[in-house]
């Protein structure tokens, strides 16, 4: 009897058990199955982990950067390199620009938008902005989104409410770092601010109203999968926003240096020919960074001295030659010389003619 009670507690036990196991597997294949069959039926907006990586880039650490200079930028949609990012003004079945892209993602909490501080930008939580507040702030209609909240804030906006016919500008922030690892001077963008054009009831010149700073590295991996026309001869979508943005495609103005007073270029220089002048000056700085770290070769020291040469003489009203001018003046000497020699020789080794007569020839006729 204790033989038998003994195994029969045993196989309630076993049934049990194998009772909890069938409930417990069954429940979870039906919560697999039913958030499968909710996750069909939304968009797909989100990136993959392997997306997101391919985008991760691993900063320079301070001791390999010895030198930046951070550099303000303002790009005109109106200019012709520029306006891929302003068109389509509306969306269409494969393209949307690049205000539109910005908006949607921050209406969806995909991404952070911080405060636009006139060169004091400080990207961290504390002057992260409210999506709420800035719709608000910029008369922006919308509507709260199916599953909101206050941790997960999420809107709604409708095609026609985005404006983004009034952006046509953006500010950009780039560092030009020299990294001792590769020798090289290469820049980055760091922030992208849009900037809205609007004007007044009573008309008049717009006024401009920057929005937000968004963290281009936040944005990149959204902006890469757009497509766009990057020019009106060839109709192939065949670059995306970054690498529009990445191959530096964009003609962009600089109105702004880092410096101790937080000044502006126009600040700086009232007037507009030195405003120019440093513009340029800024530009040139940048461009030939690269080369002034290495020792040119005899051939750049001879084009150098050349080109030094010609605007010294040029300045004192003289005539500029080149060395291939001057090259091609002897050339010209040397064969007109050896023509003559040829002729020369040539004509003495022609025999002399006897002398001849040049009176006429009076026939007598003799007669009887």
């Amino acid at each position: 009897m204790t033989y038998n009670s003994i195994n029969m507690n045993i196989l309630i036990k076993s049934c049990l058990t194998l009772g909890l196991l069938l409930s417990v597997v069954g429940g979870q294949a039906q919560v697999i199955k039913k958030s499968d069959s909710n996750d069909s039926k939304k968009p797909d907006t989100q990136l993959s982990v392997r997306a997101q990586s391919l985008y991760d880039t691993q900063d320079a650490s301070d001791a390999d950067i010895p030198w930046m200079r951070v550099i303000y930028r303002q790009i005109d949609l109106t200019k012709e390199k520029n306006l891929p990012l302003y068109y389509p003004e509306e969306s269409t079945a494969d393209q949307e620009n690049l205000f539109r892209i910005i908006m949607k993602l921050l209406a969806n909490n995909q991404i952070a938008a911080y405060e636009y501080l006139d060169g004091r930008e400080i990207f961290t939580d504390e002057y992260r902005i409210k999506v709420r507040e800035m719709f608000d702030r910029f008369h922006i209609l919308y509507a709260e989104a199916k599953g909101y909240s206050e941790k997960n804030p999420r809107f709604t906006l409708e095609e026609s409410d985005i404006p983004a016919n009034e952006v046509l500008s953006y500010y950009i922030l780039e560092k030009w770092k020299f990294d001792r690892r590769t020798s090289q001077l290469k820049p980055s963008i760091e922030a992208l601010c849009p900037v809205l054009h609007r004007t007044g009831d009573f008309g008049g010149e717009p006024v401009k109203y920057p929005m937000f700073w968004v963290k281009y590295n936040d944005i990149r991996p959204y902006i890469a999968r757009q497509y766009i026309l990057a020019s009106n001869e060839n109709n192939i979508a065949q670059y995306n926003y970054d690498d529009y943005f990445q191959m530096r495609m964009y003609d962009g103005e600089i109105y702004k240096t880092q410096n101790l007073r937080n000044q502006s270029l126009m600040q700086m220089y009232p007037n507009d020919s030195t405003l120019k002048q440093a513009q340029d000056s800024i530009e040139t700085q940048l461009k030939n960074f690269n080369k002034n770290l290495w020792v040119p070769t005899p051939e750049e020291l001879a084009k150098a001295r050349e080109a030094q040469e010609a605007k010294e003489a040029q300045a004192n009203g003289e005539e500029v030659t080149t060395d291939k001018q001057e090259k091609a003046k002897s050339t010209s000497r040397s064969s007109r010389a050896k023509k003559q020699k040829e002729a020369k020789a040539k004509k003495q080794k022609q025999p002399k003619q006897q002398k001849t007569s040049s009176a006429p020839v009076r026939s007598v006729r003799r007669t009887r």
